[in-house]
């Protein structure tokens, strides 16, 4: 079959529907035009097939996870224990936004969450601190970013899902990253602090209050710790481990804290329901597209057109990192994953790549993107809660989109960043002939 469809898709794209109907409607339409309706009553079936996976449950039992944590106000809890630890540095409060929003990472595994979560909090109290809203709004979009890099994330979920790799060791392959993107906003706020003369929050916390601030936040800490323990230990599957967040979520939000009253669980359930019903559907209509671009040898295609430019395995991976990133500006981290996944893996994968390696590339690519103008979804969130254009937000927002773009290309050239701990828990290979090893001279 040619390629109709995804000139159809990227127009249907620039009219402006919306991508989980474009991703239906290219193949519908590619099969019309080439006569071949035949595939109609196979689109239906194909689309169940995406969603009806256990794997997938995972998704709306980490969202509902991520909405107990919200609703409850264990933010506030992680922002007080924030503030504690790095409220008395310059621009103390926007360290304290980015400590949080890396805190939260570890609960929700959304950066929309993230954003909508810390920045409700923040940016009022940072206006009142004396920054600026643009600014604030900035910080909250950028430290947004390490929400699904941090396990646990649901765009990793759905990334081992399609590509067939481990979602134990793409967590871990996150969480050097998602440190190193923090730590580099925290420097960059530092230099900013002091070139702007931002005011600190307090005086350091004394021990006491430290104490006070931790022993608030320690239970819904341990969240991320029984995720991935009890994924590494083997006593539940990734798919479990989200409903065992839950149920911990639920306990630790009913009984012992107490701050969330029952009435209000009805309405939460809807609102899960509501985010994760959008996921899937795109999940279905995006193994759709997969299959037909499969059917029509794009992935050959692409990974020939590459080739053709150069066989260097670093150069190829720079190109894609260009990409990504440029596809991320347009579309939401899912769907880019959905439908560039099985693109390009397979092409990466011929010269060696390591599958972990490539997928933690696309995962924080595509995550960067969403607080990328002019179509990223952190962008209009943060939007919507100080009510400043997108553009305002975007240019205070440039310094941190330089760390952003350093620390993918620091994880592109130094896979030992991201590999090391999946390496050392057994959860990730290096295939022969891996590019990394050629070029220091190894066997």
């Amino acid at each position: 079959m040619p390629i109709t469809f995804f000139w159809i898709f990227l127009g249907s794209m620039a009219i402006g529907m919306p991508i989980v109907f474009a991703l239906g409607f290219a193949p519908l339409m590619g099969f019309v035009l080439d006569d071949k309706t035949l595939f109609f009553k196979m689109l239906p079936q194909r689309i169940f097939g995406g969603i009806n996976q256990f794997p997938l449950l995972a998704i709306p039992l980490f969202v509902l996870a991520g909405e107990i944590m919200n609703t409850s106000g264990i933010t506030e809890n992680m922002v007080r224990f924030a503030r504690a630890l790095v409220g008395h540095f310059r621009a103390g409060l926007a360290q304290v936004n980015i400590v949080a929003s890396m805190l939260f990472a570890g609960l929700s595994g959304s950066a929309v969450a993230d954003t909508s979560a810390i920045g409700s909090i923040m940016i009022p109290a940072m206006e009142r601190d004396g920054y600026t809203r643009a600014f604030s709004a900035a910080v909250t979009a950028a430290s947004s970013v390490i929400g699904p890099i941090i396990p646990p994330s649901i765009i990793m979920i759905i990334y081992a899902f399609i590509m067939k790799v481990s979602v134990a060791g793409l967590f871990l392959a996150g969480f050097v990253p998602g440190i190193l993107i923090g730590v580099g906003l925290m420097v960059l706020t530092k230099i900013l602090g002091e070139k702007r003369n931002y005011p600190k929050s307090g005086q350091r916390a004394s021990a006491t209050e430290m104490w006070t601030s931790f022993r608030g936040a320690f239970l819904p800490l341990l969240t991320p710790i029984i995720i991935i323990g009890g994924i590494l230990s083997g006593v539940f599957t990734p798919t479990e481990s989200a409903g065992a967040a839950c149920f911990y979520a639920l306990v630790l939000s009913i009984f012992v804290m107490r701050t969330l009253p029952i009435t209000e669980l009805p309405q939460l359930f809807l609102r899960t329901g509501l985010i994760a019903s959008t996921i899937l559907l795109i999940v279905g209509t995006s193994t759709v597209f997969g299959w037909v671009a499969t059917v029509s040898g794009v992935p050959q295609a692409l990974a020939r057109a590459l080739f053709t430019i150069t066989e260097n395995p670093i150069l190829l991976l720079l190109l894609v990192n260009v990409l990504l990133l440029i596809t991320g500006m347009f579309l939401d981290a899912v769907p880019a994953i959905l439908i560039l996944g099985p693109v390009l893996a397979p092409t990466l994968y011929q010269l060696g790549v390591d599958p972990l390696h490539f997928a933690i590339i696309m995962c924080i690519n595509v995550t960067v993107g969403l607080a990328t103008p002019p179509m990223g979804l952190i962008l209009f969130v943060a939007s919507s809660l100080t009510r400043l254009g997108i553009e305002v937000i975007a240019k205070q927002l440039m310094p941190y989109l330089m760390i952003h773009l350093a620390a993918i290309l620091i994880v592109t050239l130094v896979p030992d960043i991201a590999l090391t701990l999946p390496r050392v828990t057994g959860f990730a290979q290096i295939p022969d002939g891996h590019w990394l090893l050629s070029i220091m001279g190894g066997d």
